[in-house]
């Protein structure tokens, strides 16, 4: 993907953005899934989803700005779009599990 981009500074911003933000985002999930508590665990993956979110953002722009050819960066969006909602939805049943397992604990 990175290849795609144009040969000059305002490719190079952009391109290291995506890279940086694309691959924190598995980098994260591996941390989350080391976590030794749900709670953690919840934590760690919203910080994916976040990066999801922000990889999105960049490749939105880098469409915006003609940096990548809108086909390819379109289905790029898409995947980490895709993965933003997977994220959010991990996210989502862990917390209300840790909610859940508080409300037992106190009663």
């Amino acid at each position: 993907v990175l290849k795609l981009f144009p040969n000059d500074a305002r490719g190079w911003v952009v391109a290291k953005q995506v890279c940086r933000s694309g691959t924190s985002i598995g980098a994260n999930v591996r941390e989350a899934d080391g976590a030794l508590t749900d709670s953690d665990f919840a934590y760690k993956m919203s910080i994916s989803r976040k990066e999801a979110n922000e990889t999105e953002y960049w490749i939105e722009l880098a469409i915006r700005a003609e940096l990548l050819p809108a086909e390819e960066a379109g289905v790029l969006r898409s995947e980490a779009s895709e993965l933003s909602r997977i994220l959010s939805t991990i996210v989502r049943k862990t917390q209300a599990h840790v909610l859940q397992d508080k409300a037992r604990q106190r009663t």
